[in-house]
């Protein structure tokens, strides 16, 4: 079994990063008054939700109106 800190130099860079594109999402979300699919309070759920890269990746995706 590896030993935690093996695997720090892998962990934490990507818990920055999925907090930076968590913060970012959210930011994009309070800030914008359309979306092509759902409603603002469905995003945030969805992003909440599914914190770990799927949910703001899914807002990129799917509920991010174009501009």
């Amino acid at each position: 079994m590896p030993d935690i800190k093996e695997m720090l130099p892998f962990i934490i860079p990507l818990a920055v990063v999925e907090l930076a594109l968590l913060i970012y999402t959210l930011h994009h979300i309070l800030t914008h008054r359309t979306y092509r699919h759902g409603s603002r309070i469905l995003w945030i759920v969805i992003v909440l939700a599914g914190m770990q890269f799927i949910g703001p990746i899914l807002y990129f995706l799917f509920g991010k109106e174009e501009s």
